[in-house]
């Protein structure tokens, strides 16, 4: 049976008023969505439409996380005192030190991290000597002056070693944080030299001071710098000043890559041969005023150091010079020291002197 045939059989089914209309399409549908046929009456063809293709059943691959970096060890604390090696076990002791001529060679002076050349009375020098690394037997210690608590409260609950002291100064230390009972009036490791006259020759074991009897190293505002740019610095291969009426000078040593201190055109040796020497010299000009409070059997009035506020200073090291100035807002503060366009200065590694000139003194190199 031809096409035409099978139309007219299939339009013969139909009853009365049932039309197949021209251009009808019939569809077969196959379970599963399959077309089973399509048939025109027109004669034309129209082409079977294509299945939606399913989704993807493979899963999109999740990026493997970065693992965590872990964070970088910090450096180990180094030593306050001089920007170099461990902190110090054991207490931190300021020892004063007899300046004049008859105290020289001072004892154990080269064993000091820090060293301050201070004025007192009658324009003569004292030191106060800190030590925090070594525990020599240091001397000759002589008496405390009424600024030293002041000089000092900076490294905290340290202790203070003297031999006596006149006037106001033995109440402001008794007041002051300072552990100060460190004298020859019963603490330990005193002792005469024989071979020296008195009062030039007590002298101090600080080894047998008990490791518990006061506070340990801390900061007291410096900063320390192994390598520092110097361009721009000035020259600064010596220095010479004046603390009350007395010279104080230093000379760079290029071989001992540090300033020794000078005397009358004479290098100072400690009483071991060692040279009296620095890789850092700060000069830091500070008011003063006469302590009527302390006179000494001679009818001289003792001098007051101001170490709190601020002023003008000079760093030496490497040979070079940098001025700028200190700030200490109180006794509990360090001292913090800038250069001229407000940047820290930073020391050379191994300690420091520093000399308390008064405001207005000399300062040639």
């Amino acid at each position: 049976m031809n096409l035409g045939e099978r139309l007219a059989a299939l339009g013969a089914r139909f009853t009365t008023g049932q039309k197949v209309a021209a251009g009808a399409v019939a569809l077969v549908v196959v379970a599963g969505g399959t077309v089973g046929g399509l048939v025109a009456t027109s004669g034309s063809s129209h082409h079977a439409a294509a299945p939606t293709p399913l989704p993807s059943t493979t899963a999109t691959p999740k990026p493997t996380p970065k693992p965590t970096p872990k964070p970088k060890p910090k450096p180990p604390p180094v030593n306050p005192l001089t920007g170099v090696g461990p902190v110090p076990k054991g207490p931190v002791v300021a020892v004063k030190i007899d300046d004049v001529a008859a105290a020289r060679p001072q004892v154990g002076i080269d064993k000091a991290n820090i060293v301050y050349i201070e004025e007192v009375e009658g324009g003569l020098t004292r030191l106060v000597a800190v030590f925090g690394t070594q525990k020599p037997t240091v001397g000759p210690v002589r008496s405390v002056r009424a600024s030293d608590p002041e000089l000092l409260t900076q490294y905290g609950r340290i202790a203070f070693a003297a031999s006596g002291g006149g006037g106001d100064s033995l109440p402001k230390l008794d007041a002051s944080i300072l552990k100060g009972d460190i004298s020859d009036r019963g603490g330990p490791g005193f002792s005469r030299d024989g071979s020296r006259e008195v009062p030039h020759n007590l002298m101090l074991n600080l080894a047998q001071i008990p490791s518990s009897f006061a506070a340990g190293a801390k900061p007291i505002g410096w900063t320390w710098a192994a390598h520092s740019s110097l361009a721009g610095a000035k020259p600064g291969t010596s220095l010479q000043t004046v603390v009350g009426g007395t010279g104080v000078r230093f000379q760079w040593n290029a071989g001992l890559k540090r300033y020794v201190r000078m005397i009358d055109g004479v290098t100072q040796h400690a009483a071991d041969g060692a040279p009296v020497a620095t890789p850092n010299v700060i000069v830091q000009f500070c008011q003063g005023y006469v302590n009527p409070a302390d006179i000494d059997p001679a009818g001289n009035p003792g001098h007051y150091t101001k170490s709190v506020g601020r002023g003008k200073v000079a760093v030496f090291r490497n040979g070079k010079r940098i001025d700028g100035t200190w700030t200490r807002p109180s006794p509990a503060s360090g001292t913090v020291l800038r250069d001229g366009k407000g940047k820290v200065i930073p020391l050379a590694p191994g300690g420091a002197w520093v000399v308390l000139a008064s405001t207005g003194a000399p300062l040639t190199n």
